[in-house]
């Protein structure tokens, strides 16, 4: 019995010397996302904007039409504190930049007067912003 006993105990320690050599599986999880800030949508909403005027001023050989571009950077390096978060950013810009690019193919007085709305609408809801939000 004794034999029998020791048998078993020399064929379950190996196993568990093993076992306990062996570092516990890593969990690669990211750390989950914190909540967006409350001004979340209405910066999306700008990223948007910017992406169309960057579109219609190059459309329109417009002086600052890079300019947008930059701008856009400056925002996502301010602002995207996670992947996640600049991807958002970069993404409502690219919805912008192609929106208006699959209707206006020339500049025309309908893009000159889109993207006179959109600078307008962009510069009241970056001082909407600003004013609120601090900045």
């Amino acid at each position: 019995m004794r034999a029998a006993l020791l048998a078993c105990l020399l064929m379950l320690s190996p196993a568990m010397a093993v076992a306990q050599q062996r570092p516990p599986p890593a969990t690669a999880e990211p750390a989950p996302e914190p909540p967006p800030p409350p001004y979340e949508p209405q910066l999306l909403q700008l990223s948007e904007i910017m992406g169309s005027l960057s579109y219609l001023r190059t459309l329109c050989g417009g002086r600052e039409a890079q300019d947008w571009r930059a701008r856009m950077a400056a925002l996502i390096e301010a602002e995207g504190r996670t992947p996640q978060r600049r991807e958002r950013l970069t993404s409502a810009f690219n919805r912008g930049f192609k929106a208006y690019s699959l209707t206006h193919r020339s500049c025309t007085d309908a893009s000159q007067e889109a993207s006179a709305r959109l600078a307008a609408e962009g510069e009241a809801l970056s001082r909407a912003l600003a004013g609120r939000y601090g900045g």
